[in-house]
């Protein structure tokens, strides 16, 4: 596990990360992936939960932001879409996350979300605004 990742997986406890299982499985400014299980974090009818593909977007988005943006600097999501293309009732979801966009104030990543099969299921942008850790 290289560094970035190290020390990203080192402060998800407790966090919504943890509590619905995503994992990072490769971090860098310019692609981050994850990976999100379906049990757990469907809606009542037994689907990937449209919420939970936006945070595992807004998850991967932010921790590229935060690499792209550098020490000392931190990741503010600002505007989040994402839009829903196939419904998924089971297995595990992997989000790839790519710059659009990197400013020093502002970033976007597009994250694409497909299951184990390589099908999209949901394709998302993150803008964040990136600002000093202290202010």
């Amino acid at each position: 596990m290289d560094d970035a990742l190290t020390a990203m997986t080192e402060t998800i406890a407790g966090t919504l990360m943890e509590r619905m299982h995503i994992e990072l499985v490769e971090a860098g400014a310019q692609r981050i992936v994850g990976r999100m299980p379906v049990e757990g974090n469907t809606q009542p009818y037994g689907l990937l939960h449209g919420g939970a593909s936006a945070v595992l977007a807004e998850t991967l988005g932010s921790y590229g932001a935060v690499l792209h943006a550098g020490a000392g600097r931190i990741a503010v999501g600002i505007d989040l879409n994402v839009t829903h293309h196939r419904a998924v009732t089971s297995g595990v979801v992997t989000g790839v996350a790519t710059p659009v966009h990197l400013g020093s104030t502002v970033t976007t990543y597009e994250v694409v979300i497909s299951d184990e099969r390589d099908r999209r299921v949901a394709t998302a942008r993150l803008t964040c605004l990136l600002r000093d850790a202290r202010t």
